[in-house]
């Protein structure tokens, strides 16, 4: 029988017990499991990365609390990488050496530029960064944790399909991965959902007025303005959109559900749409297997940290969680073990249910993405989205 929670509580969460034995991996029996992580600390996506990094070290301490992996300690080797794909490189070649398996980037250029180096070393690699091209085609040691973009763009076009919109502007990031992909994929989409793009608005990560997108909005028949941007776009976009009185409401996408956005916002984010994983929104979702998996990590977080865990922590959290199922069940360190136990995962993470193959690298499905509200500065679901979500938990059990 296949695993559908974390092994990480080993209770009675699990479906199967836990499994044993000690590595016949890399390492030895005395020596530590040695996770890689390279995110942005510093840089544009310091926000993104920061939070991550408290999610995997979270996820680090709650194992070696419970006796480690194949009887090993495990132990974390962090690097920066600066936002900048170079850094994340030379990030890599740092440590490559002395580590089983690498999580990260958040920033999906540099995700894209540690990629070919993960396959070449044979490095099992749990990518935090959203963008299409990572998993299509396929590359047998490079798997994803965040929903694709590509996902992200269906949820938003099933969400508008249900609430009767058929025509949109969308803008987006031309100079990020991610947003290039949600971009082409909705326009990709669109047709099939009955939507229309009347308003296709490229933008650079250092815009800083986005006065125009709003006139040409204002001066078209959209009915909803998506927006595709990470970091400080995010939150200079919607900041003019609010003093802007443009009335087409604005959907922005899970990049902004965090503190890190709604903080800065403050009143200004009332109302607004946000995307998010099912893990930001766990307090709305029914008693289950789904819940308990989100409550594992939300509690000691909060704790923690003094605020709950937003959608970047969701991602390293649950990257931390497949790959140590992954080293359970191959009962060892080694790099193609690993990644052959990451192609038959079947799990459940605080972003939902993972189901990797040969032939998905990506492993989830757009029904674990929620549509938001901003309601008294926290992230609510939509009816439409409570709905939708109350049924994919309750399926699970």
């Amino acid at each position: 029988m296949r695993r559908f929670l974390p092994s990480l509580v080993c209770l009675s969460l699990a479906v199967t017990a836990c499994a044993g034995g000690g590595g016949s991996g890399g390492g030895g029996p005395g020596d530590p499991v040695k996770v890689g992580l390279i995110v942005s600390l510093t840089g544009n996506y310091t926000p993104l990365g920061s939070e991550d990094k408290k999610a995997v070290e979270l996820a680090v301490e709650q194992v070696n609390a419970q006796g480690g992996l194949l009887g090993r300690t495990v132990e974390l080797v962090t690097r920066d990488d600066k936002t900048a794909p170079d850094q994340a490189i030379v990030a890599y070649n740092q440590i490559k050496g002395e580590i089983d398996a690498l999580i990260g980037p958040v920033f999906s250029n540099a995700g894209l530029a540690v990629e070919p180096l993960a396959q070449r070393d044979r490095m099992p690699y749990l990518s935090l960064a959203p963008a299409q091209e990572q998993v299509e085609p396929i590359k047998s040691y490079v798997f994803v944790t965040p929903a694709l973009s590509s996902m992200y763009a269906e949820r938003y076009l099933q969400y508008l399909q249900a609430e009767g919109i058929k025509t949109i502007a969308v803008a987006w990031d031309s100079k990020s991965a991610y947003s290039v992909s949600g971009h082409e994929s909705m326009a990709e989409l669109a047709p099939r959902y009955g939507v229309t793009i009347a308003v296709d608005e490229p933008y650079e990560t250092t815009t800083s007025d986005f006065s125009p997108l709003f006139t040409h909005v204002r001066d078209s028949p959209a009915q909803a303005l998506v927006f595709w941007g990470s970091g400080a776009p995010g939150v200079t976009a919607a900041k003019q959109y609010a003093a802007s009185g443009l009335k087409t409401p604005l959907f922005l996408t899970a990049s902004q559900a965090s503190k890190l956005w709604l903080e800065p916002m403050g009143a200004q984010a009332e109302g607004m749409t946000v995307q998010s994983a099912i893990g930001v929104v766990g307090d709305h979702l029914p008693a289950g297997r789904q819940k308990q998996v989100i409550d594992q990590m939300a509690g000691p977080y909060e704790q923690k940290h003094g605020y709950p865990p937003p959608q970047f922590a969701q991602d390293g959290y649950s990257a931390s969680l497949l790959l140590f199922e992954a080293i359970r069940k191959a009962n060892s360190t080694d790099g193609t073990k690993i990644q052959q136990a990451l192609e038959s995962m079947d799990l459940i993470t605080p972003n939902g249910r993972f189901r990797y193959s040969a032939t998905d690298h990506s492993g989830l499905s757009p029904e674990f993405i929620s549509v938001n509200t901003v309601r008294d500065g926290r992230f609510v679901p939509t009816e439409w989205a409570k709905e939708q979500l109350t049924k994919t938990v309750t399926a699970q059990g």
